[in-house]
């Protein structure tokens, strides 16, 4: 599971030291985005917060004049710093530049999201990031320096030779597995013995641990340093997340190597697995060798909340590819023109986009669907197999580890019921407020409208809500959630000038 940080709110913004316009404290410019799917390729400002901004070349090179003229500005008021600043910008770009021009970059669009200070020096305020799919409660594990001293123990595991014995050894244990073994039968021995569930639930505990030192490891190999890894809420269940920002520093390869790489050490937890069986025999390492590849095979499914959903967008080069569902819906079915945010992509990010939206939207309704046909069925029999595993837990001559299973089984029957309630609650929040919205702007709108004709409802918001919610609702079973990694664009009021350019802030990047 990946994140990016969520913004602080203002009383944890940096102060600026002097009453002049300059970046806020910590916030580095990073440089061109290294295989975007973009024609135009944007740049990337990492706050003070660890957000990484994506932004396109003007406001970039605004940032850059900015930086190199507050650092001279010794001596000097905020209209010497403004003046000089629109003059470096207008010898960079080769378009003229004037002070009220930079005031406005800096007070409408880039003070907004914390790069930079207000043009008078005062500090920007930034609500707190409250994501709709963003992981709660929050707890670090790890702080930064030890993940990174306990990733580089690790990291060697990436270099070419390493990574083919690596990957050949997995091959041979899986096929030894499954070919010479009975894994089905170790399954039947080990959910009768409730010592034996146990001992697989911390397994996969483990396992789910070591996939997040995957991800941390490949930052740290591809020369960049991860954050701190925790775990936290995602909806109604527990997950573990590595904080890997600095992923977006590096080009394409690096990212998907980042994104691989939690499967990747999965893999290297079945060998260990298998070698451990060869030596002891225990059918309890079988089964947790099942749960390793189950995890393995949910974390590449390409929805919302897993590694393939990362490897889609990274190789694509598009951060966040559900803002393209309402102009890929658009042109598929409605036949509209290309929307602007499809103009700026490439060819074959286009067509791979397309692909995606119209092939995980359709499996996610048709989940939606079976869950709530049998929503009835499924609550009816986890409540009776509920009470009777409860009568066992407290049975008088229950032992203690078969009251710890019937408690932990309990659970996993609760929560699916529990998160598909709160995720068709949350799509019902969001149509209503959609429809509050709609009517609350409907006189607006009908005056833009051509022809008198009433503006529509934004179907693919609804459709964007409906996969978020079919995720939640059939994914809950698992234990191992990915977090999203979130991104909302902001536009300027005008398409030219320094008022135009589209500008994108990635919020979180958890893994």
């Amino acid at each position: 599971m990946c994140t990016r940080h969520s913004a602080p709110g203002p009383d944890h913004l940096p102060s600026t030291a002097a009453a002049v316009p300059r970046l806020t404290e910590g916030t580095e410019p990073v440089g061109e985005f290294e295989g975007s799917g973009y024609r135009t390729p944007p740049q990337l400002v990492q706050r003070f917060d660890g957000q990484v901004i994506q932004l396109p070349p003007l406001l970039y090179q605004a940032v850059l004049a900015l930086r190199r003229q507050s650092a001279r500005a010794a001596g000097r008021g905020p209209d010497a710093v403004l003046a000089r600043t629109a003059e470096d910008l207008s010898s960079r770009t080769g378009r003229e530049f004037a002070a009220e021009h930079v005031v406005f970059l800096l007070d409408q669009k880039l003070a907004p999201l914390g790069i930079t200070t207000y043009s008078d020096g005062s500090p920007p305020a930034i609500a707190k990031a409250n994501p709709f799919l963003g992981l709660r409660f929050r707890a670090t594990v790890l702080s930064e320096r030890a993940t990174w001293f306990l990733s580089g123990l690790f990291s060697w595991l990436y270099h070419p030779v390493a990574l083919v014995l690596c990957l050949t050894g997995f091959l041979i244990a899986e096929l030894w597995v499954f070919a010479m073994e009975s894994p089905g039968q170790a399954m039947t021995r080990v959910m009768a013995d409730p010592t034996g569930v146990l001992i697989v639930a911390l397994l996969t505990l483990a396992s789910s641990a070591f996939h997040e030192m995957g991800h941390a490891a490949a930052c740290r190999y591809g020369g960049v340093a991860p954050g701190h890894m925790g775990c936290g809420i995602y909806l109604v269940w527990p997950a573990f997340y590595t904080d890997v920002t600095n992923s977006y520093r590096l080009g394409r390869a690096g990212r998907i190597r980042t994104d691989l790489g939690g499967v990747y050490f999965n893999g290297l937890f079945v060998i260990g697995l298998v070698l451990v069986y060869l030596r002891t025999g225990s059918p309890v390492l079988l089964v947790a060798v099942l749960a390793t590849n189950m995890e393995i095979v949910q974390q590449l499914l390409p929805t919302l909340r897993f590694d393939g959903y990362y490897i889609v967008a990274d190789l694509v080069g598009i951060p966040d590819l559900f803002k393209y569902i309402g102009p890929i819906l658009k042109r598929a079915f409605l036949r509209r023109p290309d929307h602007q945010r499809l103009d700026a992509l490439k060819r074959w990010p286009q067509l791979v986009v397309t692909v995606w939206v119209l092939t995980v939207l359709p499996a996610l309704a048709f989940q939606l669907g079976l869950v709530l046909s049998r929503m009835p069925e499924l609550a009816t029999t986890a409540w009776h197999t509920a009470v009777s595993l409860a009568d066992e837990a407290t049975a008088d001559d229950s032992s203690v580890p078969a009251a710890v299973t019937s408690g932990l089984q309990i659970l996993f029957l609760l929560l699916p019921l529990v998160g598909a309630l709160l995720a068709l609650w949350q799509l019902s929040g969001l149509v209503v407020r959609l429809v509050r919205r709609r009517r609350s702007h409907s006189g607006e709108q009908e005056q833009r409208a051509s022809g008198g004709m009433r503006p529509r409802m934004p179907v693919s918001f609804l459709l964007g809500g409906l996969a978020v919610s079919t995720v939640l609702a059939v994914g809950g079973s698992t234990g191992q959630v990915k977090a999203p990694r979130t991104a909302a664009s902001v536009r300027g009021s005008a398409p030219r000038d320094p008022r135009d350019d589209e500008y994108e802030l990635i919020f979180e990047g958890l893994r």
